[in-house]
C-alpha cells in the first residue's frame, strides 16, 4: 500500500520534469549583436510601428500535424522593427551573411536570414504578435510572440515569450 502511495506521489513530479517548460512572460524585446547601438523595445515603441492584421493562423508541429489555431492575431512586422536598428557598416553583398537569432525566455531559438526578412515575400509576414484573441501581449499567456505564418510548419518558428533578437554576421 505504501509503495502505491509513493508512486502516486512521485509519478506526477517525474512526468513534470520531462514536460516542456513554459516561457516566462516578456514585456520588452532587446536587439543586440552586430549593430551600431543595442536597443530595447517596449509596448510604446511597438505602437509607433505600422500594425498588421494577421487573422487566424493554424499552428502545426514539425510533422505538419495541427496543434492549435492562433486567432485574431495583430502585430508588427519583424522587418519594420529591424529597420530601426543600424547594422554595423558593411558592403551590401555582405548582408547575405547576416542572421537574426530570435530567442525566447525559455531558451528556444529560431533563426532568420537577412535575405529572408528583407528580400523575400516571407519577410512581408514574419510578425511580432502584439494581440491575440482580442488580448494585448501584456494579457496574453505567451506575452510577446513571433510567428512566420507562411511557413509550411508554422510551429517551428512560433516563438512564445520572445525576449531578444541578436544580429549575427557570419565570417
Amino acid at each position: 500500500m505504501n509503495k502505491y502511495l509513493v508512486i502516486l506521489f512521485i509519478l506526477p513530479i517525474f512526468i513534470r520534469s520531462f514536460a516542456q517548460s513554459r516561457p516566462e512572460p516578456t514585456r520588452e524585446l532587446s536587439v543586440s549583436g552586430d549593430i551600431q547601438t543595442p536597443d530595447t523595445f517596449k509596448l510604446q515603441d511597438f505602437k509607433q510601428l505600422p500594425s498588421h492584421e494577421l487573422g487566424d493562423v493554424v499552428i502545426t508541429n514539425h510533422a505538419g500535424e495541427v496543434r492549435s489555431t492562433a486567432r485574431q492575431l495583430k502585430g508588427i512586422l519583424l522587418r519594420d522593427l529591424l529597420e530601426r536598428t543600424a547594422i554595423r557598416s558593411m558592403a551590401p553583398k555582405d548582408l547575405s551573411a547576416v542572421l537574426f537569432k530570435c530567442v525566447a525566455s525559455d531558451g528556444y531559438v529560431v533563426v532568420f536570414s537577412w535575405n529572408e526578412i528583407f528580400n523575400t515575400a516571407t519577410g512581408d509576414h514574419i510578425a511580432i504578435v502584439l494581440e491575440k484573441d482580442g488580448k494585448s501581449f501584456d494579457q496574453m499567456e505567451e506575452s510577446i510572440l513571433l510567428i512566420s505564418p507562411t511557413d509550411r510548419r508554422t510551429g517551428r518558428r512560433y516563438v512564445k515569450g520572445l525576449q531578444s533578437v541578436e544580429v549575427i554576421r557570419l565570417p
